[in-house]
């Protein structure tokens, strides 16, 4: 793999892994949601990634891009208040069906995957700079 390819690589999984933090963000604003702009209780989303082709013919390296952004199949909660005026006839409201300790673990994760990309693109650059720096001598 060539030594530019990985700057490539690390950059589409730092936007990848951006895009996971946005969806993280807003499914925790949202924990606590009833409604969502379509009337329906807020379901959380997930980023699905996909491997894709980084190099050009004969290159081996595999950067990441988000194919989808998925809403969660997992059941509202269901919460007892029956003053509620979203409240069914039982007095329950349907909430969003956002875990918030999946959703801190999720952040978590995609912070240092973020952040140990960032990490392998300065090292690179350093390699880069190194080698130059034996070219000038």
């Amino acid at each position: 793999m060539s030594l530019f390819n990985v700057f490539k690589v690390s950059s589409s999984a730092m936007s990848a892994q951006s895009l996971r933090l946005n969806a993280v963000a807003s499914n925790l604003a949202n924990v606590d949601s009833a409604v969502s702009a379509n009337g329906q209780p807020y379901r959380a989303r997930q980023v699905v990634f996909q491997a894709t082709p980084m190099g050009g013919a004969g290159e081996a390296s595999q950067g990441v891009r988000v194919t989808q952004i998925v809403e969660s199949a997992a059941p509202a909660r269901m919460t007892y208040d029956p003053h509620n005026p979203l409240a069914d006839e039982k007095g329950y409201v349907s909430m969003s069906n956002v875990d918030p300790v999946e959703e801190m673990v999720n952040m978590i994760s995609a912070s240092r995957s973020y952040q140990t990309n960032v990490e392998v693109m300065n090292t690179a650059k350093q390699m880069l700079m190194r080698t130059l720096q034996i070219g000038q001598q």
